[in-house]
């Protein structure tokens, strides 16, 4: 069976946010605060849960969360960064 590493994951995700800030930027902006807080939040649950009381969850699982958070965030970063610090939307 193929399995993609949390790295390849992430390159993934960030390609699909880069393409989805180029498209539209206002759904980008959307899409990115509100995935980047819900997984989050997930993250930090599993970590208090794990805290609490060690599963069996794996690792990976840890670092592809991380991932899911960075990619749009980072995304966001550079895709603002290249415009200037100007978003369409905000302009009209």
């Amino acid at each position: 069976m193929f399995r993609l590493r949390p790295i390849e994951i992430f390159l993934l995700q960030f390609i699909f946010y880069l393409l989805l800030w180029l498209w539209n930027d206002y759904l980008a902006t959307l899409l990115s605060g509100i995935l980047a807080v819900v997984c989050f939040s997930i993250l930090i649950i599993s970590l208090i849960t794990e805290w609490i009381e060690p599963s069996k969850v794996p690792r990976w699982y840890f670092w592809l969360m991380l991932a899911s958070i960075l990619a749009p965030v980072l995304a966001a970063l550079v895709f603002v960064g290249l415009m200037g610090g100007e978003l369409n939307w905000i302009n009209e």
